[in-house]
């Protein structure tokens, strides 16, 4: 049975994720913690993260988890989700400017308030809801249609430096990066665990890759 950890870092929708992994085909052997031994005896991880980016940081540094996290982008699959995809870029300046992890190049950036759509109508932030992923070749995105929809919460998102880095695509209006990957990484700033047949299939897709491309 392959083995899956949720890093418990007090900063992410935990229980959802872990159910969620729980119910899907593969039947992984789920644990959500914060012990860096038991994390990385996993044959596999995942960073999520809700709020502010600041503390989401903070509470890594803090607990030394940051540490965990560059360890398991060297070698173990590995999975972002929502704050999980934007701590892993350069800086992000929501917050002021908050200094992330680093392993993608590139930064976060917030939506601009004077958005409008098609009809001329403003664009509410956070960008919520359903929206649709155009993707780009990926195993995680295997037996998942183009342009299926997942769900979205955020206010920022990310802007990697380098263009083969990006895997998925949304627009809010304007197109911005929803996926990344490089290596053993993938990382999304939708949630899977609230986006359905497809965000279930993504989580399978993710217990069964072995960290290629």
């Amino acid at each position: 049975m392959s083995s899956v950890a949720v890093i418990d870092y007090g900063m992410g929708n935990l229980h959802s994720i872990a159910k969620a992994l729980q119910h899907i085909p593969a039947n992984p052997d789920v644990t959500v913690s914060d012990d860096p031994k038991r994390i990385m005896q996993a044959d596999r991880i995942v960073l999520p993260g809700v709020g502010a980016i600041g503390d989401c940081m903070a509470a890594l540094k803090t607990t030394r988890l940051d540490e965990v996290v560059r360890e398991a982008a060297q070698h173990k699959p590995l999975l972002g989700i929502c704050i999980g995809l934007q701590i892993m870029l350069d800086e992000s300046e929501e917050s002021g400017t908050t200094q992330c992890l680093g392993i993608f190049p590139g930064r976060v950036s917030k939506f601009p308030e004077n958005n409008v759509d098609d009809n001329g109508d403003k664009l509410k932030i956070p960008h919520m809801g359903w929206n649709t992923v155009t993707q780009q070749h990926h195993p995680l995105w295997d037996n998942i249609p183009d342009n299926s929809r997942f769900y979205f919460v955020h206010s920022y998102h990310a802007r990697p430096e380098q263009s083969e880095h990006c895997v998925g695509t949304s627009c809010y209006p304007y197109e911005f990066s929803c996926a990344l990957a490089k290596d053993n990484i993938f990382a999304v700033q939708f949630h899977p665990e609230k986006s359905q047949r497809y965000g279930l299939q993504l989580l399978e897709n993710f217990i069964h890759w072995d960290g290629q491309s």
